[in-house]
């Protein structure tokens, strides 16, 4: 496929002498059709041209040849807009569409780690965790289609002083729960218990410590219980994983990492940066400008989360030759992130790796009512909630369309998408308020709204009895504004991929179908599809399958599964 803003960049190169790369990187969509379709903003060459931007711009469009595609060069203002070919445009997105859509190898030969979902083993999987699952999967899906060798890791919180609670809870209480037959609503019930026991009683407070010591220092009794718990745990986790679709190329946890700890603590010691406070080893970070230390063993020689973290990106660094490792984890994390990767640059491995290095937090969700926590027991569990989705669901396809066949399963499809749809709507760094009434809301911006687009263009295909040969479609006939609207935004579809792995932002992706979605609606209104000029009809349903093509690609890149009815 023509690469445009390519061809705009090589011609602004050869009249300024600055590198075609890097003038590509600033050359804009603009937001009204009559401003072009390629707005190069000229205040970018101010400073190195020393001339003001108009000026700039109307030198370069004296200067620049108008080559194929390019038809038209105007100067508004700083800027100077570029129009293109409409017919080659559509000959170009469209044959993409013929000819296998969406493949990219712009990351071939780059690799990319993702630490996302990692549920805590022995309590509730709750929404709280629907972000990270549901982020991360998006970014997964995403700089996979875009050619890079990606690695998803569910770092499963299965370590740490929960644990050494959760046992005493157990070896104090653990005959009065059943814990086999719900064990992720026992094991909680336990929890919360023994934190109001450890508020009340300083001596059961150390007891939970020490067994955390113990289980490290690989206890029998301690073992049993932990492994017990995790098997149980992750049984109750993959049917939120099924019903989501959600997949993982390792599940190493915190506790994989517990033979590997002693080689961090050697390497720091060696550095000289590892010191004593109270009792404890850290390391000072204030000349990095972090006020608070890094603790890297606790007073009773126990490891940190901190310490798993370095000794994973040890690890992963050797076994998976990492240029980007990306942690998808709440804003709630920024400052512990910070921490390790600043340590990290003390672990003696290549710069490559520790530059590599993201946290890309996201905002929390939050109940009407405030935060959630396990230990106070407010939490929505997100098993409940997508079971709650279908059902609802459901209900409104009984409503709508009595007498569709596999009504189970299009609701699966419709509830599940709902929910990841709105959690991957809007910016990931935003609070997220958590509402049945927005979440499952079946109108407007919805996951709902681009699955009942699909389903149409799949409907309009079955009445004009197929989609017909890309050879046979006269592509004269779909250069109306609003068959070129949609032919744009086919054609953009790589960049904003590009756009979304950038910026690590899936909600990108999200817009760019809601505005496919919106363009189809308007086409659909405006154009007669099918009609008595069979070769106009053509290049409308071809159009509209290319429509749905999009539509469903982009959605299974987010998660979500399209419906052919609804």
């Amino acid at each position: 496929m023509l690469k445009f803003k390519k061809i705009i960049a090589e011609e602004i190169s050869k009249v300024t002498n600055i590198k075609s790369e890097e003038l590509e990187t600033y050359i804009e969509i603009p937001k009204e059709t009559n401003n072009g379709d390629y707005s190069f903003p000229c205040f970018r060459l101010a400073k190195e041209l020393k001339k003001a931007p108009q000026i700039i711009a109307t030198d370069l469009k004296e200067k620049i040849k108008i080559v194929e595609p390019i038809t038209k060069i105007e100067v508004i203002g700083g800027y100077l807009n570029f129009f293109i070919n409409k017919e080659i445009l559509a000959k170009e997105t469209l044959e993409e569409i013929e000819n296998g859509f969406g493949k990219s190898e712009i990351g071939k030969g780059k690799n990319i780690v993702i630490d996302y979902s990692a549920p805590n083993i022995a309590k509730p999987f709750h929404i709280g965790h629907l972000r990270s699952t549901v982020i991360g999967g998006a970014l997964y899906n995403i700089y996979k289609q875009l050619g890079y060798n990606v690695t998803g890791i569910n770092h499963l919180g299965d370590y740490g002083t929960q644990f050494g609670k959760l046992i005493e809870g157990y070896k104090l209480w653990g005959n009065e729960y059943d814990i086999k037959k719900d064990p992720i609503e026992e094991l909680t019930k336990i929890y919360i218990r023994i934190n109001e026991a450890c508020k009340n009683d300083e001596q059961i407070l150390e007891n939970c410590r020490n067994n955390f010591k113990k289980l490290e220092d690989g206890d029998s009794y301690c073992l049993k219980i932990w492994k017990e718990f995790k098997d149980l745990s992750l049984k109750e986790f993959q049917k939120v994983y099924d019903l989501l679709g959600s997949k993982f190329d390792s599940w190493n946890g915190e506790a994989f990492y517990s033979d590997k700890m002693p080689e961090v603590i050697q390497i720091l010691e060696k550095t000289g940066k590892l010191v004593e406070s109270q009792g404890a080893k850290i390391i000072n970070l204030e000349d990095k400008g972090i006020n608070t230390p890094c603790i890297i063993e606790k007073s009773n020689g126990s490891t940190t989360y901190a310490t798993r973290d370095l000794a994973a990106i040890l690890y992963r660094a050797r076994t998976y030759d990492f240029d980007k490792a990306l942690y998808v984890t709440s804003y709630e994390q920024t400052l512990h992130f910070k921490q390790v990767f600043e340590v990290a640059k003390l672990l003696g491995i290549d710069e490559k790796y520790t530059n590599g290095l993201e946290h890309i937090s996201f905002g929390m969700v939050l109940l009407p009512t405030g935060k959630m926590s396990t230990r106070e027991g407010n939490v929505v569990k997100l098993n409940d909630l997508l079971n709650e989705a279908i059902s609802r669901a459901k209900q409104i396809i009984e409503q709508k369309n009595p007498n569709l066949e596999n009504k189970d399963e299009i609701a699966k499809k419709v509830g599940i998408g709902a929910v990841i749809f709105n959690d991957l709507a809007n910016g990931r760094v935003k609070d997220e308020i958590f509402d049945w009434d927005t979440i499952l809301n079946f109108q407007g911006e919805t996951g709902p709204y681009i699955q009942y687009t699909y389903v149409r263009t799949q409907s309009v295909i079955s009445k004009a009895g197929g989609v017909p040969s890309f050879e046979n479609v006269k592509l004269n006939k779909l250069l109306d504004e609003y068959s070129i609207k949609i032919i744009k935004l086919i054609y953009n579809f790589e960049d904003i991929l590009k756009q979304v792995t950038d910026n690590n932002e899936p909600s990108i992706l999200s817009r760019y179908l809601i505005d496919l979605a919106k363009a189809y609606s308007n086409f659909y209104n405006e154009n007669k599809i099918i009609n008595d000029d069979k070769e106009t009809q053509d290049a409308r349903v071809y159009l509209t399958h290319a429509v749905g093509e999009v539509l469903r690609l982009g959605a299974n890149l987010l998660g979500i599964e399209m419906p052919d009815k609804m």
